[in-house]
């Protein structure tokens, strides 16, 4: 068995694992690359192998960064299906339709407006090629094997990290191989734990947090306090949030505090369609989280939700305080950008990021403070408050990945961090050889490893 690395090297985005076993070819994840300009261009490369040649895609969870990639890969010639669990579909249902009309609005506002050297700027896949690629998928019941050929087969686990997300284990006759995706958080608020896992041949290891901690700070504490002092302002507070996730999240905390009054019963609105409707299946997924029905209903209707571009566009004309929850998370797209045009030019607003911004993504230059940010070929100042909610993250920091890895009861062979920028997936490498003593490797971008 051979695995090839195609993403997810040096870099915590695009997400792609080619597994070869005989003549059977697996890619596992199969994500767009995202933040720095030389990861982006990656995405219109075209992949080291025919993806007429593929039998099938396994996918760990929705998130673009491992999912987005799939309707370029079957306009290539994709036949096989692709596999996910249940929730899994569910959300790339939404997600990936929406990720082609982003592709066909950014290239439909670049000739627009001249700020692209090609003529014509061209999408990446349209929202119809994405709608067309979810007739592949098929869904799989967590812990039942599914058999890709005599021998060859997978299983899906629970990994805590979203609706659906999954561990997933590839096995032969001779050796398993098993994949963490994005590794889920412990006693999180509404996902529920990974689950356990003991024993492994090769293990992929993702390395988001590996060379820090989570805040210990109450997330309840950070937000109230923001709230609270943007509103004092008179301004309002604007949340790039991951429609998937981390606006759930957002919502869950908000509902908190206004039930206990620790801030204004200042108006909250949702405004991203898909953030909404991946909201609406929280309680659909009741098995998938913590949350009891009553209360997943109440946090789901804490916010207005805003459906239209028009009900967009009047949030900005509004003078009162509010809390605005918009796609994207590292603010590469969607509403927030026109949010952010009209808000972070004024210094009573606060801009509250929720966890992790990949290198180079517009999130992670105002996190660091630059003062200028280039939307939409124009540069707009940065005077509000920046500020970013690291106790939030759905992914596991470096204990947690530690405790989890505490769980398998031999050493994998070898295992492989990915999923990582380079200080974090070295900072963890060297945190596992210390107090494991396994075989550990960080590796490179196209690189290959027999199994």
């Amino acid at each position: 068995m051979k695995i090839t690395f195609l993403g997810a090297t040096g870099t915590v985005t695009g997400s792609k694992y080619l597994i070869q076993q005989g003549e059977k070819k697996i890619l596992v994840d199969c994500g767009l690359f995202q933040g720095y300009k030389e990861l982006r261009l990656r995405n219109w490369n075209r992949l080291p192998f025919d993806p007429a040649s593929l039998d099938a895609v396994l996918l760990t969870h929705a998130h673009i960064d491992h999912s987005g990639y799939i309707p370029l890969l079957i306009k290539q010639g994709f036949k096989g299906k692709v596999y996910c669990s249940e929730a899994t579909y569910a959300l790339c249902q939404i997600l990936l339709p929406d990720s082609g009309y982003l592709h066909e609005e950014d290239a439909r506002r670049a000739n627009k407006y001249g700020y692209t050297k090609h003529k014509p700027a061209l999408p990446l896949y349209t929202e119809k090629d994405a709608r067309e690629s979810l007739n592949q998928f098929r869904t799989v019941v967590f812990g039942k094997p599914v058999y890709l050929d005599d021998e060859l087969h997978f299983t899906l686990s629970r990994a805590g990290h979203i609706l659906g997300a999954s561990f997933i284990a590839l096995s032969d006759a001779q050796r398993t191989v098993t994949f963490s995706g994005d590794l889920g958080r412990y006693n999180d608020p509404i996902m529920k734990n990974p689950a356990e896992l003991q024993h492994t041949d090769f293990l992929l290891v993702e390395s988001t947090y590996g060379d820090r901690l989570h805040s210990k700070i109450d997330p309840l504490e950070e937000i109230g306090e923001v709230v609270r002092s943007t509103a004092a302002k008179g301004g309002s507070v604007i949340v790039p949030a991951f429609a998937v996730g981390r606006a759930q999240s957002m919502l869950y905390y908000l509902y908190q505090l206004k039930q206990s009054g620790s801030i204004p019963d200042l108006p909250i609105f949702l405004d991203s369609p898909m953030a909404i409707s991946a909201t609406k299946l929280l309680c659909h997924f009741h098995n998938e989280h913590r949350l009891p029905e009553g209360l997943c209903a109440d946090v789901c209707n804490v916010a207005t939700y805003v459906n239209t571009v028009d009900d967009s566009k009047r949030l900005e004309q509004s003078r009162m305080p509010s809390v605005i929850i918009s796609a994207s998370g590292m603010a590469t797209g969607g509403r927030i950008l026109h949010h952010l045009k009209h808000f972070m030019v004024d210094p009573r607003n606060t801009i509250l990021f929720t966890g992790f911004q990949a290198g180079g993504t517009r999130g992670d230059r105002m996190v660091k403070g630059e003062k200028e940010i280039k939307i939409h070929g124009q540069f707009y100042s940065v005077e509000a408050r920046v500020e970013n909610l690291m106790s939030l993250s759905a992914h596991a920091d470096y204990e947690g990945i530690l405790d989890w890895l505490r769980g398998f009861k031999r050493p994998p062979r070898r295992t492989f961090i990915t999923h990582g920028e380079p200080a974090a997936a070295l900072s963890l490498k060297e945190k596992i050889e210390k107090e494991f003593d396994w075989d550990v490797i960080i590796p490179q971008y196209l690189e290959s490893q027999e199994l």
